[in-house]
């Protein structure tokens, strides 16, 4: 339960931040969009409370008429049944005003950097990592985000060795940051003879894009080396020292940017990696500092964790780290029914905050 005074104080902090953005001419550019910021995060929290305020207050009406012994037989028992109902729809509510209540993850309205990786299993675990990439390109296309590749390595099958790709829209790193671990795939191969299933993997990792303000990175840290490109990309890629390998020396991390023709371009693509990399780097270290007080966490968040099967002779995904079983991989694969399983680990991640908040009042 949330204590009444704190709710009152969220709502007179929202009716201020009205009230001078109001006033927008004596405000500066940057000031006006600092409050308008936070005006915004606290619309849906208000809304939350205004609803759940009006329940209580139903819920005070009602009780008044059950008590009293002069109310007419029937239509106390309808204010009963009422009640019942209110009263498990206030549970709700304050649910609702907890979750929204919840320290938010500053990463969470970043953009992303999406990075697929075939594991072991050779070609086929290049297949299933091009069959990752794309589910998840048709999600974001599905949520209306931008995917955009950076990079892609391709196998003569037509797998990946490995890519990347930017996924730029509202509250893409909220929604994907829990899909980082190993991906397993159970199934036959197009080219077993047998009938044999084999067990094949790729590695996904989801960076939260990282700006200039994230992460500085100082000239005298890094060690930019620059070669001649190899694969597809035409002509010009081939005959010109275009792609480039930025090293950060402080932390060791290593990022190689080819497939554009511009020199320019594979630099200004490497770093917005690297600083991503190290912006991640460093929210991993924060984050280990806390786990170790931390139970309630979805997954370990290490890179190296078996997150997820997809069984293709039963039809099944399985997500290991909420125990949660799919019977609709064609679905899944596509991206069609990913949500489903994104959602349900948020659901989870938040349900864990909630209890470690309520253990600490």
């Amino acid at each position: 339960m949330i204590p009444d005074q704190k709710l009152e104080q969220i709502i007179i902090r929202f009716e201020t931040l009205e009230g001078q953005m109001a006033e927008a001419g004596a405000l500066g550019g940057e000031e006006f969009g600092r409050l308008s910021k936070e005006y915004s995060e606290l619309g849906p929290v208000v809304e939350s409370i205004n609803n759940l305020r009006s329940a209580q207050s139903e819920m005070a009406d009602l009780a008044e008429m059950i008590a009293d012994p002069d109310s007419d037989a029937e239509m106390r028992e309808m204010a009963e049944a009422e009640f019942s109902d209110l009263k498990a729809r206030q549970t709700e509510l304050e649910g609702n005003v907890q979750v929204l209540l919840l320290p938010k993850d500053a990463a969470d309205e970043k953009n992303a950097i999406l990075e697929v990786r075939a594991g072991t299993g050779g070609d086929e675990a290049a297949l299933f990592a091009e069959e990752l990439f794309r589910m998840y390109q048709r999600y974001a296309e599905l949520e209306g985000w931008k995917f955009k590749v950076m990079q892609m390595s391709q196998t003569d099958l037509g797998g990946l060795k490995e890519a990347q790709a930017s996924i730029t829209g509202r509250g893409v790193f909220a929604k994907l940051k829990f899909e980082s671990g190993v991906h397993r795939v159970q199934r036959v191969p197009e080219t077993e003879s047998g009938g044999r299933i084999h067990t094949s993997a790729a590695t996904v990792a989801v960076l939260p894009e990282a700006e200039e303000i994230d992460v500085a990175i100082e000239d005298k840290d890094i060690r930019v080396d620059v070669f001649r490109a190899s694969g597809p990309g035409g002509p010009s890629v081939n005959t010109t020292d275009s792609a480039v390998r930025i090293t950060h020396l402080p932390s060791g991390i290593v990022v190689s940017q080819q497939d554009e023709k511009s020199q320019h371009k594979n630099r200004a693509k490497a770093m917005t990696v690297l600083r991503s990399r190290i912006y991640d780097a460093e929210r991993a270290r924060a984050d280990a500092e806390r786990s170790a007080n931390r139970k309630g966490q979805v997954g370990s968040g290490d890179r190296s964790e078996r997150v997820r099967t997809y069984n293709f002779p039963q039809g099944r995904m399985t997500d290991h780290r909420i125990n949660l079983t799919l019977y609709k991989l064609d679905k899944v694969i596509t991206g069609e029914a990913l949500h489903e399983v994104i959602n349900a680990l948020i659901s989870e991640d938040q349900a864990n905050r909630l209890a470690e908040m309520n253990m600490g009042n």
